[in-house]
């Protein structure tokens, strides 16, 4: 019975070797892949750092780049109201400027019949002015020449001027 107690106690030792040999094993492999998992742990930290960065830069980029934009928009503004300021400007004065073309013409039609009948006045003098001084013309060439001096004066006698009507 002791040998069998001997036996029993050696073949719970090979047993507990080979247990501990198996659990080795698989300890060593958990290691090794604990290891792996913490090399790509620390590369993609690595690699999380560098993405935070460039992410931090580019926000930084934007915001200088939405405030420029900003700055630039309120100068626009300014420009806008500038324009806006002519147009009105432009505005009343083309108003103006109609008012006073109606002025002109409401004047022009009430006083035509007085403006036409200046302007035969005028026609009538003229012709009476011309018809004077060929006369005289006449009379001179007369005194000092003859016949030839006859047809000339017929060539200048005067000619009627016309009056365009608007109607």
């Amino acid at each position: 019975m002791r040998i069998i107690l001997y036996l029993s106690v050696a073949v719970i030792a090979i047993a507990f070797l080979i247990l501990v040999l198996y659990l080795a094993k698989t300890l060593k492999s958990l290691q090794s892949t604990l290891d792996s998992v913490s090399q790509t742990l620390s590369g993609l930290e690595s690699q999380l750092q560098g993405v935070t960065q460039e992410t931090a830069q580019l926000l930084h980029k934007t915001n200088t780049l939405a405030e420029n934009i900003q700055k630039k928009s309120e100068n626009l503004d300014s420009v806008f109201v500038a324009v806006k300021n002519v147009g009105t400007s432009i505005q009343g004065f083309n108003s103006t400027l109609q008012k006073v073309s109606a002025k002109a013409q409401n004047k022009l039609e009430h006083n035509e019949d007085k403006i036409a009948q200046i302007i035969q006045w005028s026609n009538a003098i003229m012709e009476l002015r011309d018809r004077w001084k060929n006369k005289n013309a006449y009379v001179e060439q007369t005194n000092a020449g003859g016949i030839e001096v006859q047809a000339q004066a017929s060539d200048n006698l005067p000619k009627k001027r016309f009056l365009r009507s608007r109607y």
